[in-house]
């Protein structure tokens, strides 16, 4: 069984890392991007809570992928993450053009 503090500590982290998630959630990220997101990001922080051999490689990453939802807003997140697709192109008209004089038809009497 894990000790108590570090259940504590996942947890904690856990609900850190929520806040920014939220953000990008609002941006209009998909839910499975936002979940990657918070996992890797949780999953670093503990890495680096447990064993800090990594802690002067990983801050500076943690430090940026945390504050950078924070910093911009939901609209520019949206706009720098969403996906580019190419504009469709225009519909072809394929109707025939009628370059005669209109049909001479007597009027249906019916």
């Amino acid at each position: 069984m894990p000790a108590p503090w570090l259940i504590a500590l996942a947890l904690a982290l856990g609900f850190i890392v929520l806040v920014p998630a939220r953000r990008l959630q609002l941006a209009g990220l998909s839910g499975r991007v936002t979940g990657a997101y918070a996992a890797a990001l949780w999953a670093m922080g503990m890495f680096v809570a447990i064993r800090p051999v990594g802690l002067r490689f990983l801050l500076p990453i943690l430090l940026i992928a945390y504050l950078a939802p924070l910093v911009a807003g939901p609209e520019r997140l949206a706009r720098g993450l969403a996906r580019r697709r190419p504009d469709p192109p225009p519909i072809k008209n394929v109707t025939p053009q009628d370059d005669g004089p209109p049909d001479e038809r007597p009027p249906d009497d019916a």
